[in-house]
């Protein structure tokens, strides 16, 4: 079962690496931080390597931000280029922003 995995890895982590740029690190977010923290959170976009991922409140924010150098080092086996940074933004956040 084991090598199943690993293969089946391997396949996802070339389809990702040959996805463009801006779209790899988006697309890879689920698969980094599991099912349960995916259908809390979503990835937004990456902008000079920093990839933003919406979270539902500040309790996320502070949970995910302890965990975060793990996600980035699994990001960043999966992606061809260098995603430096995961910013956790809030609804509000995205909404101020928005606004001006």
């Amino acid at each position: 079962m084991e090598h199943a995995r690993a293969g089946l890895q391997k396949i996802v982590a070339d389809s990702l690496r040959r996805a463009p740029a801006d779209e790899a690190a988006v697309l890879a977010w689920p698969l980094v931080c599991g099912t349960a923290v995916a259908d809390k959170t979503q990835a937004l976009d990456i902008s000079d390597g920093v990839l933003r991922v919406q979270v539902p409140d500040a309790t996320w924010r502070t949970q995910l931000l302890g965990l975060a150098p793990q996600y980035l080092a699994a990001v960043n086996q999966f992606t061809s280029h260098n995603v430096r940074r995961i910013n956790f933004v809030l609804p509000e956040e995205l909404r101020q922003r928005a606004q001006s």
